[in-house]
């Protein structure tokens, strides 16, 4: 697992704890995060919703500095599935 990886694992239990739903996170040439109903890990299992994005632009989205929307909207953050359980995610990073 990359130190890109760990962190964010580290970062998104902080910022959102229990997730209801499935959500994959890829990001480019590091690695996958699931959230789901057993919490927030390293793994790539199948999820409801896949949201993949490069390692800076996943950086920014946890940091503050790049919003989710804005980067969907931009290319930059891509999603394949349940766009309500990207939103919910959004929601929940804010």
């Amino acid at each position: 697992m990359s130190d890109i990886v760990s962190k964010a694992v580290e970062i998104l239990a902080e910022k959102i704890g229990n997730f209801d739903g499935s959500v994959k996170f890829v990001i480019e040439d590091e690695g996958a995060i699931m959230l789901d109903g057993d919490g927030i890990r390293a793994g790539d299992e199948d999820a409801e919703c896949t949201l993949t994005a490069s390692s800076d632009t996943f950086e920014g989205i946890l940091s503050g500095d790049v919003n989710p929307t804005t980067a969907f909207m931009t290319g930059k953050l891509k999603l394949d599935g349940d766009m309500g359980q990207a939103m919910r995610l959004g929601g929940a990073l804010s």
